[in-house]
């Protein structure tokens, strides 16, 4: 199969899924020079692009066959099936030498069917989930983690540099979902030891900020800490990355050990309270959130501590 030669102003892109993280990373790729052609399942998400000079398109299908790079990220790996394979899917509308990328964190499985059914079609599949969230996102700072072929991945380069920093070729393909499941699993205990943390100083009658000041440049420091502690001290909660989400990626990643034999406390206890902190009308929150659900349990008010 053909591998297209990345030139912007001449490579055009289309772009699946245009809600907190879409809209920065395509943003991006137009300022560097590329024609966007996108969809979102609620247009109106789509009106800022297109005000600045991107295409709209009515389904998946249409966005391939006007593109010869497709990206989406989605919510669900039910979302990707749909938009990657369904009826009016991407790779229904796209040609042979078309490259299909999906940027959601979604199953290693479901990369390596996308990957064989484009490949039977002559069409080329990357999954390349990324880490850094809303923050990352919007700074083109994202860490982009690949899977498919060494190859096609390298031709996507003047892409991958326009939307983030640290770009890293893991394998083929389902590699990159892997990778972001280490992530995800990393994250997920250490979310705990935030929110337990902040909750320990607060209760000792530390001042929270200077606290931060000590521990976060030494041993103890985190992103987590230093980009999502702020919000937690100042009942900051929306959403850098959804709690929905984040139980998704946890129970991909649940499931993922189970098929190993692997056995993975730290991972199942985090599920387990995220699920509290979604039963507490708190799903569609940062996953920062925790800190509220964390200070019940410990008979705190934290959006109202004194």
């Amino acid at each position: 199969m053909s591998i297209p030669t990345i030139v912007p102003g001449k490579t055009r892109v289309g772009w699946i899924g245009t809600g907190v993280m879409g809209s920065s990373m395509v943003g991006h790729l137009m300022n560097a020079g590329f024609a966007a052609t996108v969809y979102n399942r609620n247009r109106s998400k789509t009106e800022a692009l297109v005000a600045r000079g991107a295409r709209w398109a009515d389904s998946p299908a249409e966005v391939a066959r006007q593109s010869d790079v497709v990206f989406a990220i989605v919510g669900f790996p039910k979302d990707v099936r749909d938009v990657m394979l369904g009826a009016q899917g991407a790779l229904a509308g796209a040609a042979p030498g078309c490259v299909l990328v999906d940027m959601t964190t979604s199953e290693p499985s479901l990369a390596v069917e996308i990957y064989e059914a484009a490949k039977a079609k002559g069409v080329h599949s990357v999954d390349a989930p990324v880490s850094g969230g809303d923050i990352g996102a919007r700074e083109a700072r994202l860490s982009i983690m690949l899977g498919g072929d060494q190859p096609v991945i390298e031709a996507l380069n003047p892409l991958w540099s326009a939307m983030g920093k640290t770009i890293v070729y893991q394998g083929g393909p389902g590699a990159g979902q892997h990778t972001k499941m280490v992530n995800q699993i990393l994250i997920a205990s250490g979310m705990i030891g935030v929110c337990e943390a902040l909750l320990y100083g607060y209760k000792a009658g530390l001042d929270l900020p200077t606290v931060l000041q000590s521990v976060g440049s030494g041993a103890a420091g985190s992103w987590s800490l230093s980009n999502l502690g702020p919000r937690i001290m100042n009942n900051n909660f929306d959403p850098g990355f959804f709690v929905e989400h984040f139980i998704k990626d946890m129970g991909i990643a649940l499931d993922e050990s189970r098929r190993m034999g692997l056995s993975l406390p730290g991972l199942a206890l985090a599920n387990q309270l995220y699920l509290a902190v979604q039963a507490q009308g708190m799903g569609r929150n940062g996953t920062h959130a925790l800190q509220l659900a964390l200070a019940r349990l410990a008979g705190i008010d934290w959006k109202n501590r004194g």
